[in-house]
């Protein structure tokens, strides 16, 4: 049995930056992932807001950070598009990274602040014993036990360590959107710094976004409520490429699946002895889909409070929760809203968001950001006005 004071489960970047913040607050602290190589395979479209990396502290580098974006591009069903570039204040764009290699730099800084890391390890069960947790792994093809005074989550929409240990991290068929990608080349983009979202019945209930990596190489996904669809987001995205002019030339050379939890955080983020963090917590911007520097920045919450709890020697729920507090007083509210936000967009019609789009042509943007956006929406549409006045 390997014995440590925080054991991180997952080494997506939200785990890593909480090993990271743990051991750099004096903690012993292990980060198993339970891949052969972290960050492969990405289950993202790789894009992150330049504010979002300097509130933690992260400078970009070329090796990870492969384009900078400098404007946005949203398209209607009909095709009327809005372009919105650097001329308006971008807080929340930023760059598209290489998940791959970015994953790895956020583990090896975990790694240089001390914590251990140990790869192909899978968590397979978890039992309380007095105030510990023991975790049961198989690791490089043997079993292996770990016990640790704290325990954090960071093991992704599909999240086990917190049901097994008691939290409702499960999400409601409704809120996980089924999420499929292609990375692909010889994609003709009009302006390959400028990320741009299809929306309306090609994605029901969510969207189609191209992310440009580079000068013909691009993230082609989509995401979708199963419920509001009539065929897989497979099937979606495929007949996407063959008509989109970006993309019906162009060759695909990864696939990338998976779940995307849009509902809000999960109620209890802590309990005696554990933390949830990232995807696993529902983290998760429910309008965008973006999770990654929500997620990194509860993980350095999450970090920074159970090493704390360890100097303190309580590992205590009632200690833990400043965790439950400072992730909610930075998201919970944000989330409410944009739940609503999401539900009226998914009532409009292909005809509706044409007009909005329509609208949207003589609409000054003094920034772009999610906010920004749905007051100019609220200002052009009176459904929009009636529906979420209130909250912008």
């Amino acid at each position: 049995m390997i014995e440590t004071d925080i054991l991180v489960v997952g080494a997506g970047p939200a785990g890593s930056i909480a090993a990271k913040h743990a051991a750099l607050g004096g903690a012993d602290v292990l980060l198993i992932d339970k891949k052969s190589e972290i960050g492969s395979p990405k289950r993202c479209a790789e894009g992150v807001s330049k504010e979002g990396l300097n509130f933690l502290g992260i400078e970009p580098q070329l090796i990870w950070a492969v384009n900078e974006i400098e404007g946005i591009r949203l398209i209607a069903p009909d095709g009327t598009d809005v372009w919105l570039n650097d001329e308006i204040k971008l807080p929340e764009a930023g760059y598209i990274l290489e998940r791959k290699v970015f994953d790895k730099h956020m583990a090896m800084d975990a790694g240089r602040a001390g914590a251990k890391i140990k790869i192909k390890t899978l968590a397979n069960a978890l039992k309380k014993e007095g105030d510990s947790y023991i975790v049961n792994c198989e690791s490089m093809g043997e079993e292996l036990d770990i016990k640790a005074k704290i325990l954090i989550g960071a093991d992704g929409p599909e999240s086990h360590i917190g049901r097994w240990a008691g939290l409702k991290t499960g999400t409601k068929p409704k809120d996980m959107e089924s999420g499929v990608q292609f990375e692909m080349c010889n994609v003709k983009m009009e302006d390959p710094t400028v990320l741009e979202f299809y929306f309306g019945s090609v994605a029901p209930g969510g969207y189609v976004w191209i992310f440009p990596k580079g000068e013909d190489v691009a993230n082609v996904g989509l995401g979708i409520i199963q419920s509001k669809a009539d065929k897989t987001a497979y099937e979606y995205l495929v007949d996407f490429v063959k008509t989109c002019p970006a993309t019906k030339d162009g060759k695909i050379v990864e696939l990338n699946v998976g779940g995307d939890p849009v509902g809000g955080m999960i109620k209890d983020l802590s309990d005696d002895n554990i933390l949830i963090v990232g995807d696993a917590a529902g983290q998760v911007h429910p309008l965008t889909g973006g999770g990654i520097i929500n997620g990194m920045t509860c993980g350095m919450f999450a970090g920074e409070i159970a090493a704390k709890s360890i100097k303190k020697g309580d590992y205590s729920k009632k200690h833990l929760s400043e965790y439950d507090k400072r992730c909610k007083d930075l998201l919970e509210d944000k989330m409410k809203k944009y739940l609503k936000v999401r539900d009226y967009l998914e009532s409009l019609s292909d005809d509706e968001l044409n007009s909005v789009a329509a609208a949207f042509q003589n609409v000054e943007f003094k920034e772009i950001s999610t906010a920004e956006l749905v007051k100019k929406l609220v200002k052009v549409s009176p459904k929009a006005l009636l529906k979420l006045g209130k909250l912008f």
